[in-house]
């Protein structure tokens, strides 16, 4: 089974972005939601989000993961945790699975790509195309890149090959606008950064090491050197928030 950067990175890692998972459970709680709850999971990534949802705070939860790797991953853990019972995992584009959601009490969408279709990138269209998913009064948790200063136009424009991005501020903007409250806005700290990118880097180093003969070997190495490259110089441009938006009428 041949292995790319992203699955043997986010393997390593307790949560697939540069986010804590006590300060994901703290995000969580502030909802007051618990057994009984629907959620939506978009981007599973390792399965740890789905799992906390459901382990933690009883709900059922619908994750959505196109990536068939890393799919393989969050169910195996999904099943070791216990939860496979409450969490029901989706290899589809999350547009398929909304289609037959609404009345959602939480969707989450952390560090995703084309969360309502492929396409849709700007901050408020995205924000906007969940929300007809929830419940009046429905939270949506919202996790992604900020930019902390103007980036230089090469870096933006690598950055934003997936989505757009806005400022710490933009992102709250973009809610507002797209009908939504701010119930909180979190920055994840530089040392949580620290621990992101070292752990996603040790882990691609390790396995390059483990297996220098391995057909993917170059493809995972080029994918390695590029996050690193991209990191490193564009750290002082680049923050990492988690927010919760609350659905209003």
């Amino acid at each position: 089974m041949r292995r790319n950067f992203h699955q043997i990175a986010y393997e390593a890692l307790a949560v697939c972005n540069a986010l804590e998972p006590e300060a994901l459970a703290a995000c969580v709680g502030r909802t007051g939601l618990g057994p009984g709850a629907r959620a939506l999971e978009i981007g599973a990534g390792n399965g740890t989000v789905g799992i906390v949802l459901a382990r933690d705070f009883g709900m059922t939860v619908e994750a959505v993961e196109l990536d068939w790797g890393m799919a393989a991953m969050a169910q195996a853990r999904i099943a070791g945790a216990g939860v496979a019972d409450r969490v029901t995992l989706h290899r589809l584009r999350s547009e398929v699975v909304l289609e037959d959601l609404s009345d959602l009490d939480l969707i989450t969408a952390i560090g995703v790509t084309d969360p309502v279709g492929e396409g849709v990138r700007e901050p408020r269209a995205m924000l906007e195309g969940l929300r007809p998913h929830l419940r009046d009064g429905g939270f949506l948790i919202w996790g992604d890149l900020f930019w902390k200063a103007e980036p230089p136009a090469p870096l933006r424009q690598l950055t934003e090959m997936t989505n757009l991005h806005e400022t710490h501020d933009g992102w709250q903007a973009a809610a507002l606008a797209a009908g939504y409250e701010v119930v909180s806005a979190d920055v994840s700290s530089e040392e949580t950064w620290d621990r992101y990118l070292a752990t996603m880097d040790g882990a691609a180093r390790a396995w390059l090491d483990a297996n220098p003969e391995a057909p993917e070997h170059k493809i995972v190495q080029a994918s390695a050197d590029r996050v690193r490259a991209m990191f490193e110089f564009g750290r002082p441009y680049m923050g990492f928030g988690l927010y919760l938006f609350r659905k209003v009428t």
